[in-house]
């Protein structure tokens, strides 16, 4: 650890030489002294930069991480579900819905049962479109307080629906 501290130092001086038979010298010195400087180390200096990059780390992943769930489509044990399939969610929240097992897959919000004013094609992938394989994910941010109703079409008939309800 490097610290820095306030100093004298004593500097002799060599002004009153002469050759070499002289037989006198005088002794002068000078005294200087170093400003006072904050002690300070790098190893704590450095110590503050991390805990700050950490910090910001911890925010940004808090923010991105607070802001998403993750629904699996198919359970683990191969059912055909929404995993889970009944759950809340703040405005402005986005929900993952992830391909898991059981697939093809897709997300159509029920037009009935979702709030006033909310467009579910806007919301919803077409009928036509399917997740296929497994980790492949369709994400939506819902900003309307109410309860919105979503189902599988494929595996509709079979009971793959769910509800989310916005705060």
């Amino acid at each position: 650890m490097a610290t820095v501290t306030p100093a004298s130092v004593a500097i002799p001086s060599f002004t009153g030489l002469k050759s070499a038979g002289a037989t006198k010298l005088v002794p002068t010195s000078v005294k200087v002294s170093a400003a006072s400087v904050p002690r300070m180390s790098i190893k704590s200096s450095l110590k503050d930069v991390g805990v700050a990059v950490a910090a910001t780390a911890a925010s940004a992943l808090l923010a991105s991480n607070a802001l998403a769930v993750e629904i699996l489509l198919g359970g683990s044990d191969g059912s055909l579900a929404f995993v889970p399939n009944d759950f809340s969610i703040s405005a402005g929240d986005k929900i993952v819905f992830k391909n898991n097992a059981g697939f093809p897959h897709n997300v159509v919000f029920d037009e009935d049962e979702i709030p006033g004013g909310v467009d579910a094609g806007k919301i919803s992938m077409s009928e036509e479109d399917l997740l296929n394989a497994p980790g492949e994910t369709y994400s939506v941010t819902l900003t309307e307080k109410g309860t919105y109703s979503f189902y599988c079409s494929p595996h509709q008939g079979a009971g793959m629906a769910g509800k989310v309800t916005v705060n």
